[in-house]
Protein backbone atom coordinates (compact mmCIF):
# COMPACT_ATOMS: atom_id res chain seq x y z
CA UNK A 1 0.00 0.00 0.00
CA UNK A 2 1.48 3.30 -1.04
CA UNK A 3 1.94 5.54 1.89
CA UNK A 4 1.20 9.57 2.66
CA UNK A 5 3.93 11.77 3.71
CA UNK A 6 2.61 15.16 4.45
CA UNK A 7 4.83 18.48 4.16
CA UNK A 8 3.93 20.79 6.50
CA UNK A 9 6.29 23.24 5.42
CA UNK A 10 3.22 25.93 4.07
CA UNK A 11 2.15 25.45 7.60
CA UNK A 12 5.61 27.71 8.78
CA UNK A 13 5.08 29.80 5.60
CA UNK A 14 1.70 31.24 7.08
CA UNK A 15 3.97 31.91 11.04
CA UNK A 16 6.42 33.26 8.89
CA UNK A 17 4.31 36.24 7.33
CA UNK A 18 4.35 37.57 10.74
CA UNK A 19 7.58 36.52 11.91
CA UNK A 20 5.54 34.63 15.28
CA UNK A 21 4.80 31.65 16.77
CA UNK A 22 1.62 30.45 14.70
CA UNK A 23 0.59 28.56 13.77
CA UNK A 24 3.41 26.03 14.87
CA UNK A 25 4.36 23.33 12.36
CA UNK A 26 5.56 20.68 15.17
CA UNK A 27 1.48 20.68 16.43
CA UNK A 28 0.51 19.97 12.79
CA UNK A 29 2.82 17.49 12.54
CA UNK A 30 0.87 15.70 15.79
CA UNK A 31 -2.65 16.36 13.82
CA UNK A 32 -0.92 14.52 10.50
CA UNK A 33 -0.09 11.73 12.75
CA UNK A 34 -3.33 11.38 14.17
CA UNK A 35 -5.21 11.18 10.55
CA UNK A 36 -2.59 8.83 9.78
CA UNK A 37 0.07 10.27 7.93
CA UNK A 38 2.74 7.45 8.25
CA UNK A 39 5.75 10.35 6.82
CA UNK A 40 6.12 13.96 8.11
CA UNK A 41 8.22 15.70 5.49
CA UNK A 42 9.81 19.06 5.60
CA UNK A 43 12.28 21.02 3.66
CA UNK A 44 15.10 23.16 5.69
CA UNK A 45 16.08 25.83 2.94
CA UNK A 46 19.37 27.09 3.15
CA UNK A 47 17.60 30.99 3.36
CA UNK A 48 15.16 29.54 5.89
CA UNK A 49 11.97 30.85 4.40
CA UNK A 50 9.69 28.53 6.35
CA UNK A 51 11.06 25.89 8.37
CA UNK A 52 13.58 26.44 10.62
CA UNK A 53 16.25 25.28 12.51
CA UNK A 54 13.74 24.75 15.86
CA UNK A 55 11.26 23.14 13.94
CA UNK A 56 13.41 20.40 13.02
CA UNK A 57 14.95 19.40 16.37
CA UNK A 58 11.36 19.66 17.86
CA UNK A 59 10.14 17.47 15.30
CA UNK A 60 13.17 14.98 15.64
CA UNK A 61 11.78 15.17 19.49
CA UNK A 62 8.01 14.99 18.52
CA UNK A 63 7.34 13.00 15.33
CA UNK A 64 6.06 9.19 16.22
CA UNK A 65 6.05 8.60 12.35
CA UNK A 66 9.16 8.36 10.01
CA UNK A 67 10.53 12.05 9.57
CA UNK A 68 11.97 12.96 5.52
CA UNK A 69 14.32 16.01 5.75
CA UNK A 70 14.28 17.61 2.29
CA UNK A 71 17.63 19.82 1.97
CA UNK A 72 19.90 20.86 -0.56
CA UNK A 73 23.27 18.53 -0.35
CA UNK A 74 25.68 21.15 1.24
CA UNK A 75 27.86 20.98 4.16
CA UNK A 76 25.85 22.99 6.24
CA UNK A 77 22.73 20.76 5.56
CA UNK A 78 24.38 17.41 5.65
CA UNK A 79 25.79 18.20 8.91
CA UNK A 80 22.44 18.88 10.02
CA UNK A 81 21.30 15.94 9.05
CA UNK A 82 23.82 14.13 10.36
CA UNK A 83 23.22 15.16 13.89
CA UNK A 84 19.33 15.27 13.35
CA UNK A 85 19.22 11.74 12.13
CA UNK A 86 15.91 11.78 10.53
CA UNK A 87 14.97 8.24 8.81
CA UNK A 88 14.94 9.74 6.00
CA UNK A 89 17.26 12.96 3.95
CA UNK A 90 15.57 13.56 0.21
CA UNK A 91 18.17 15.56 -1.66
CA UNK A 92 16.74 18.41 -3.73
CA UNK A 93 18.16 21.36 -6.04
CA UNK A 94 17.18 24.40 -4.55
CA UNK A 95 17.50 27.93 -5.99
CA UNK A 96 17.09 31.13 -4.08
CA UNK A 97 15.01 32.85 -6.22
CA UNK A 98 12.65 29.95 -6.83
CA UNK A 99 8.91 29.98 -5.13
CA UNK A 100 9.29 26.27 -4.95
CA UNK A 101 11.09 23.57 -6.45
CA UNK A 102 11.41 23.76 -10.05
CA UNK A 103 12.76 20.67 -11.57
CA UNK A 104 14.75 17.41 -10.20
CA UNK A 105 18.05 17.18 -9.40
CA UNK A 106 21.07 16.63 -12.06
CA UNK A 107 22.80 13.91 -10.52
CA UNK A 108 24.62 13.16 -13.89
CA UNK A 109 25.89 16.55 -13.74
CA UNK A 110 26.67 16.39 -9.84
CA UNK A 111 27.40 12.70 -9.51
CA UNK A 112 31.10 13.21 -7.93
CA UNK A 113 29.27 15.79 -4.93
CA UNK A 114 26.12 13.65 -4.56
CA UNK A 115 28.05 10.46 -4.22
CA UNK A 116 30.01 12.07 -1.34
CA UNK A 117 26.97 13.29 0.38
CA UNK A 118 25.06 9.95 -0.41
CA UNK A 119 28.15 8.25 1.18
CA UNK A 120 28.16 10.25 4.56
CA UNK A 121 24.51 10.60 5.15
CA UNK A 122 24.14 7.07 4.86
CA UNK A 123 26.97 6.28 7.35
CA UNK A 124 24.90 8.21 9.61
CA UNK A 125 22.03 5.45 9.15
CA UNK A 126 19.90 8.15 7.22
CA UNK A 127 18.39 6.82 3.98
CA UNK A 128 18.76 8.82 1.13
CA UNK A 129 16.78 9.57 -1.68
CA UNK A 130 17.34 11.99 -4.80
CA UNK A 131 14.60 14.38 -6.09
CA UNK A 132 14.53 13.63 -9.73
CA UNK A 133 12.67 14.20 -13.19
CA UNK A 134 11.34 11.34 -14.53
CA UNK A 135 14.76 11.15 -16.72
CA UNK A 136 16.07 7.39 -16.81
CA UNK A 137 20.03 9.24 -17.19
CA UNK A 138 19.08 10.68 -13.84
CA UNK A 139 17.53 7.45 -12.59
CA UNK A 140 20.69 5.24 -13.60
CA UNK A 141 23.10 8.12 -12.29
CA UNK A 142 20.91 8.02 -8.94
CA UNK A 143 22.03 4.31 -8.46
CA UNK A 144 25.43 5.06 -9.20
CA UNK A 145 25.95 7.53 -6.56
CA UNK A 146 24.04 4.99 -3.75
CA UNK A 147 20.87 6.48 -3.16
CA UNK A 148 18.14 3.65 -1.78
CA UNK A 149 15.30 6.12 -3.07
CA UNK A 150 14.30 7.84 -5.42
CA UNK A 151 11.44 10.34 -5.91
CA UNK A 152 10.27 11.54 -9.37
CA UNK A 153 8.93 14.85 -9.92
CA UNK A 154 5.37 14.85 -10.88
CA UNK A 155 5.33 18.67 -11.77
CA UNK A 156 4.76 18.11 -15.57
CA UNK A 157 2.77 15.22 -15.15
CA UNK A 158 0.68 17.82 -12.97
CA UNK A 159 0.91 20.92 -15.39
CA UNK A 160 -0.76 18.67 -17.87
CA UNK A 161 -3.71 17.18 -16.27
CA UNK A 162 -4.18 21.08 -15.65
CA UNK A 163 -3.99 22.74 -19.02
CA UNK A 164 -5.49 19.88 -20.46
CA UNK A 165 -8.92 19.72 -18.95
CA UNK A 166 -8.36 18.18 -16.26
CA UNK A 167 -8.45 14.65 -17.46
CA UNK A 168 -5.97 11.90 -17.27
CA UNK A 169 -7.62 10.41 -20.24
CA UNK A 170 -5.63 13.06 -22.90
CA UNK A 171 -2.94 12.38 -24.45
CA UNK A 172 -0.83 14.60 -23.54
CA UNK A 173 -1.46 13.61 -19.59
CA UNK A 174 -1.39 10.10 -20.56
CA UNK A 175 1.86 10.51 -22.25
CA UNK A 176 3.22 12.09 -19.11
CA UNK A 177 1.84 9.29 -16.73
CA UNK A 178 3.60 6.84 -18.85
CA UNK A 179 6.79 9.03 -18.04
CA UNK A 180 6.40 8.69 -14.36
CA UNK A 181 5.59 5.28 -14.66
CA UNK A 182 8.54 3.90 -16.65
CA UNK A 183 10.79 5.90 -14.51
CA UNK A 184 9.24 3.83 -11.44
CA UNK A 185 9.73 0.63 -13.47
CA UNK A 186 13.82 1.63 -14.07
CA UNK A 187 14.12 3.18 -10.10
CA UNK A 188 12.85 -0.36 -9.07
CA UNK A 189 14.35 -2.17 -11.51
CA UNK A 190 17.93 -0.50 -10.15
CA UNK A 191 17.10 -2.23 -6.83
CA UNK A 192 15.72 2.07 -5.26
CA UNK A 193 12.76 2.86 -3.87
CA UNK A 194 10.15 4.58 -5.93
CA UNK A 195 8.76 7.22 -4.42
CA UNK A 196 6.91 10.74 -6.27
CA UNK A 197 5.83 13.95 -5.32
CA UNK A 198 5.38 17.23 -6.28
CA UNK A 199 1.94 19.53 -7.02
CA UNK A 200 0.03 16.56 -6.52
CA UNK A 201 -3.69 17.17 -5.11
CA UNK A 202 -7.29 16.09 -4.61
CA UNK A 203 -8.07 16.19 -8.26
CA UNK A 204 -4.81 14.85 -10.14
CA UNK A 205 -3.56 12.40 -7.14
CA UNK A 206 -5.54 9.03 -8.55
CA UNK A 207 -3.54 7.86 -11.21
CA UNK A 208 0.03 8.17 -9.65
CA UNK A 209 -1.27 6.74 -6.56
CA UNK A 210 -2.56 3.46 -9.05
CA UNK A 211 1.22 3.23 -10.55
CA UNK A 212 2.66 -0.50 -9.72
CA UNK A 213 5.51 -0.42 -6.90
CA UNK A 214 4.96 3.48 -5.87
CA UNK A 215 6.01 3.03 -2.06
CA UNK A 216 5.34 7.02 -0.66
CA UNK A 217 3.55 10.32 -2.02
CA UNK A 218 4.85 13.25 -0.63
CA UNK A 219 2.33 15.76 -0.32
CA UNK A 220 1.86 19.42 0.97
CA UNK A 221 0.68 22.15 -0.24
CA UNK A 222 -2.96 20.52 -1.23
CA UNK A 223 -3.41 19.11 1.76
CA UNK A 224 -2.27 22.79 3.91
CA UNK A 225 -4.70 24.27 1.36
CA UNK A 226 -7.64 21.84 1.98
CA UNK A 227 -7.18 21.99 5.76
CA UNK A 228 -7.91 25.68 5.72
CA UNK A 229 -11.36 24.95 4.76
CA UNK A 230 -11.69 21.44 6.29
CA UNK A 231 -9.36 21.12 8.86
CA UNK A 232 -5.97 19.22 9.23
CA UNK A 233 -7.26 16.02 10.14
CA UNK A 234 -10.08 15.58 7.70
CA UNK A 235 -8.01 17.16 5.15
CA UNK A 236 -5.46 14.12 5.68
CA UNK A 237 -7.71 11.51 5.84
CA UNK A 238 -9.51 12.49 2.12
CA UNK A 239 -5.96 12.03 0.70
CA UNK A 240 -5.41 8.87 2.60
CA UNK A 241 -8.58 7.62 1.12
CA UNK A 242 -7.80 8.72 -2.11
CA UNK A 243 -4.97 6.65 -2.31
CA UNK A 244 -6.30 3.83 -1.02
CA UNK A 245 -8.64 3.64 -3.20
CA UNK A 246 -6.65 4.27 -6.65
CA UNK A 247 -4.25 1.54 -5.14
CA UNK A 248 -7.27 -0.76 -4.87
CA UNK A 249 -8.80 -0.23 -8.34
CA UNK A 250 -5.30 -0.82 -9.73
CA UNK A 251 -4.79 -3.68 -7.78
Amino acid sequence: MCELGVNIDHVATVRQARRTYEPDPVWAATVAQLAGAEIITVHLREDRRHIQDRDVWLLRESVQVRLNLEMAATDEMVAIACQLRPEMVTLVPEGRQEITTEGGLDVVRERARLKTVVAKLSETGIRVSLFVDPDLKQIEAAAEVGATVCEVHTGPYAHAFWAYGRRADHPETRAAIAAVRQAGEAIRAAGMQFNAGHALNYANVAPIAALPGIAELHIGHAIISRALFVGLEQAVREMKALIADAAQRSG
